[in-house]
């Protein structure tokens, strides 16, 4: 088996383990049996770990926005934050849709990250790359990342998929 796309060692046991279900029955390679293509960079998007910069653009002065970012540091990603005043600019720019938002927005590989999504959501959506704009968490719920409340208090979220025409489908349940 060869795996000739822009992942490492790391990304290739989670797109083994996302395939395979998780199932303890299933089979999964040696070492041996796969096939490393190197990781290419340019410039313009440094790799860490295989995982692409995130561009983080959030308000100067939302916690909850830098808690997220802790988040994506601690799960391997190199990531630049870019404060600004007028986050819906760049909401608007990147095809977020409407009634979507959340308090920040990432550019990570190509595609946009809007609001609260796990890291293991963005690192399975950089696996699987459909051709899609990016991935939406209307809203800031609690329990994601960056919006962990007291004693582990959670509610259930849909992460959700904005395809090229801007219509949403769930991506992943939490």
């Amino acid at each position: 088996m060869k795996i000739d796309n822009r992942m490492n060692s790391s990304a290739v046991l989670l797109a083994v383990i996302l395939l395979s279900g998780c199932s303890p029955s299933a089979q999964i390679p040696s070492a041996a049996a796969v096939e490393i293509a190197p990781v290419p960079t340019t410039p313009e998007v440094p790799a860490t770990q295989g995982l692409p910069l995130a561009l983080v653009h959030k308000s100067p002065t939302c916690g909850c926005c830098g808690l997220w970012v802790d988040h994506l540091k601690q799960e391997g990603f190199q990531v630049e934050v870019r404060d600004s005043e007028d986050v819906m600019a760049v909401k608007q720019s990147l095809g977020v849709p409407y009634g979507k938002g959340s308090c920040h927005t990432a550019e990570i590989g190509g595609y946009f990250i809007e609001g609260h999504v796990p890291a293991e959501d963005i690192k399975r959506l950089l696996v699987e790359r459909p051709d899609a704009k990016g991935l939406v968490l209307p809203g800031m719920p609690m329990g994601s990342p960056g919006m962990e409340g007291p004693e582990g208090t959670a509610k259930p979220y849909t992460v959700e998929l904005v395809a090229r025409d801007g219509t949403t489908s769930p991506f992943s349940q939490h």
